[in-house]
This record gives C-alpha cells, sequence and structure tokens, in this order.
C-alpha cells in the first residue's frame, strides 16, 4: 500500500441498467471523499465513460447532505448512464482526459463489463507510471458478479419481482387461467428464481419457474403447464427471458431473422413482448384455442421501481460505495467492492476489496442446488434471498379448497 497523500481530482460515473439504489453508491463514494485534504474536485461524469471522453463532467464535492440523502433514496443513475463497452483505444482516451485533468481517483459503479473498463484503464496507467487509484462499486440487478455473496441493485429489483407475483397470483385466483411473466436475467437466473417468495400457501404461484442455468424444452414445457393447468385450473409461470436451448440458442433469437444487439454484442432481451407472446401461442396450440393464456414482460420496471426498494440494499449499496473512497484514500490503487455474508442469523455482511480481473468480464450464476426438475426453485433459496429483500406484504385468500 503507498502513500495515501496522492493529491488530484476524483471521477465518479454510472454504468449500465439503472438500479433503486445505484445513487445510494454514489452519494456513498462522495461522503467517503468528503473532507480529505488529497482531493481538489469530485467530478461526476455525465453518462458514464461517454462523458469522460467528451470532458462532461459535473462538480459534486459541495453539494449539501440534505440534498445527497435525497439524492440517494432516489431510483435511476442521476449522473446518467452508457451502455458503451470501451475497447482498449477507448480507454486510451479515458487515461488521456484524465491525465490533463490531473484525476488520481475513478470509481465506475455498474456490473461486470465495467469492471472490466476500470481494470483498462488502470492498466494504461500504470504502463504510463501515473498514479491512478481505479474502483469498481458493484451493481446490477442480475446479481450476477462473482465473488459477491449479493450485488447491489438486485434485492430491491427481487422485491419488485415477488410482490408482483403476490399481486399477480391472487388475480390468477380469482380470474383462473394460465399467466406468463417475462423477468430480466440473460445467463442469471437470480431475478427469476426471486418469484418463488411469492408463495405463502401450498397452491400460490408460481407454479412453474424457468431459469437460463437449464435447457429449456419446449415439449416438456407444454407438459409442465398441462399438469398444474389440469390439477389446479390454473398456472402462473415464471420465465427468464434469457432462456435457451440444449445447444445454448436464445429462444428470443429463433423468434426473429434480425435480432436487436446492443454495444456489448448481446442480443436484446427486454423491451419487447416476443418471448410471452411466442409461449402463450405454444400453449393455446397444445391446450386449445379457448384457453385462457396471458402474458406480461416485466421489462425495465424491474430496475427502478420506486416503490419497492430494500433498505438492505439500499444500506449496503451507500457502505459499497464509501468503502471504495476510503480504501482508495487509504492507499489502495485498485479494487472491486465485494459483499460477501459472513452469517446468515443474524444476518450480517463484509465489504472486501477483490482484484478487478477477479470479476472483470465474468458472470455467477444460480447455484444447481436450487433448481429443482429444471421448472422449480427450491424452498432453501428462501433463506439466501429473504434478508435481502426484506419483509412482504401478507394476504389472504377465502380459498375453498
Amino acid at each position: 500500500m503507498s502513500s495515501n497523500l496522492l493529491k488530484g481530482n476524483a471521477v465518479i460515473g454510472q454504468s449500465g441498467g439503472p438500479t433503486a439504489v445505484i445513487n445510494q453508491s454514489l452519494v456513498g463514494v462522495i461522503e467517503g471523499l468528503a473532507g480529505s485534504l488529497c482531493i481538489n474536485k469530485v467530478l461526476g461524469a455525465r453518462h458514464a465513460v461517454s462523458g469522460i471522453i467528451k470532458n462532461d463532467f459535473i462538480e459534486l464535492q459541495d453539494i449539501p447532505q440534505d440534498r445527497l440523502d435525497r439524492l440517494a433514496q432516489t431510483p435511476s443513475a442521476a449522473l446518467g448512464s452508457s451502455r458503451d463497452k470501451p475497447d482498449a483505444e477507448y480507454c486510451k482516451k479515458i487515461f488521456d482526459v484524465f491525465a490533463k485533468q490531473n484525476v488520481r481517483y475513478f470509481f465506475y459503479i455498474g456490473g461486470n463489463d465495467s469492471s472490466d473498463t476500470c481494470r483498462i484503464v488502470n492498466e494504461l496507467a500504470k504502463k504510463e507510471n501515473y498514479e491512478l487509484r481505479c474502483f469498481h462499486v458493484p451493481k446490477t440487478i442480475d446479481n450476477d458478479l462473482v465473488n459477491n455473496d449479493h450485488t447491489p441493485g438486485f434485492p430491491s429489483a427481487a422485491k419488485f419481482v415477488a410482490q408482483a407475483f403476490i399481486g399477480d397470483n391472487l388475480d390468477n385466483r380469482a380470474l383462473p387461467g394460465i399467466k406468463i411473466n417475462i423477468i430480466m436475467g440473460r445467463h442469471a437466473g437470480f431475478l427469476t428464481a426471486a418469484s418463488m417468495l411469492a408463495r405463502q400457501h401450498d397452491d400460490d404461484g408460481p407454479h412453474l419457474i424457468y431459469v437460463p442455468e437449464v435447457a429449456f424444452d419446449i415439449e416438456k414445457f407444454k407438459a409442465d403447464v398441462a399438469d398444474v393447468y389440469s390439477r389446479l385450473g390454473r398456472c402462473l409461470i415464471a420465465v427468464s427471458e434469457g432462456i435457451h436451448d440444449e445447444n445454448g440458442t436464445s429462444i428470443m433469437t429463433t423468434l426473429a431473422a434480425e435480432v436487436e444487439k446492443d454495444a456489448h454484442g448481446n442480443v436484446q432481451l427486454s423491451g419487447t413482448g416476443a418471448l410471452g407472446d411466442y409461449l402463450s401461442t405454444l400453449l393455446k396450440d397444445h391446450l386449445g384455442k379457448d384457453t385462457r393464456v396471458r402474458a406480461d414482460t416485466f421489462g425495465y420496471l424491474q430496475r427502478c421501481f420506486a416503490g419497492c426498494v430494500s433498505q438492505t440494499d439500499a444500506h449496503e449499496a451507500r457502505l459499497a460505495g464509501r468503502t471504495a473512497a476510503e480504501l482508495a484514500l487509504a492507499g489502495e490503487h485498485d479494487g472491486s467492492i465485494a459483499i460477501q455474508r459472513i452469517s446468515n442469523s443474524p444476518y450480517e455482511v463484509e465489504y472486501k476489496r477483490i482484484e478487478l480481473s477477479d470479476v472483470a468480464a465474468k458472470t455467477q450464476t444460480l447455484d444447481p442446488k436450487y433448481i429443482m426438475h429444471g421448472n422449480d426453485i427450491d424452498a432453501s433459496f428462501r433463506d439466501y434471498l429473504a434478508p435481502l429483500v426484506g419483509e412482504l406484504p401478507v394476504v389472504e385468500s377465502l380459498r375453498t379448497h
């Protein structure tokens, strides 16, 4: 660890999909840097890396605490975000701006691609013998960052999914039929699995849950639904947008000749109801055209829904940002902040610095022990998830069976 007396400016950026608590992390970094004699200006990059290369910054160091507190409780990315995926040439432009602006501290709040950007910029700085302290602050509703028990943003999105299914289950009970809900999750099924928290009675939905960690078999899907429907007279289903066949081909890519892709080369899965419509048609063809089948795509609503913020999530997101700032000021050169659980009863976590290369461009997936028969999530997942989500509405019904 080098001397902590590295003087210069700090830059903070927010990247990727916004979340309900990403501003908590932003405020955490600002608070962690406050009062330091090493920091001249705290600069917020408008729209992440795209703002950095345009020298588009806003000063953050003099914002009053009451305004910071309100900002922290506000969903979405206050600085604006970006889907740019910087390559080495792009990162060189970032580094050149930092060198000209005497930026010595860089905090990037985002997912695994954001940590990779941090890593590349950090390596460029080392190559040029320019001391730059680069820290990745974790964020993603997908919960797919390795070496983390969970990631800020996920618990609040999981709470939204669970509460949406509580309501949808009651709707489905009142007007029985088949209901499909498509949930975010390209490679990791954590968010889709969170729907199981909606179950408060034995016959509550979701009755079937499909995650991308296992291959999706269309014939098995039709048989699964037919079985539940024949027994209960209704069926509520949770499906990850990232489901794929046995060859690893996303079901979504089979639905269109030309599939839109983002800057990361990922097929666009959200923002379309195509998958839900496709699965609905399959079931109508299988069970009869008169069968009541409906589908909704939760889409972007899951990310920043203001009414479903997990207090655990908000608290941990802020501390993750503050921890990054404190480590940088203490002399750590770089790293990613990992949240690791040390106790489940009582629930307790610790914040650890891990290497950028340990998290960059890697994906954590749902543990196979939680996946049952390829169409359900084991009850033990509740022990992992409940402390993160917090209290959920308790409902009652006048069931006759």
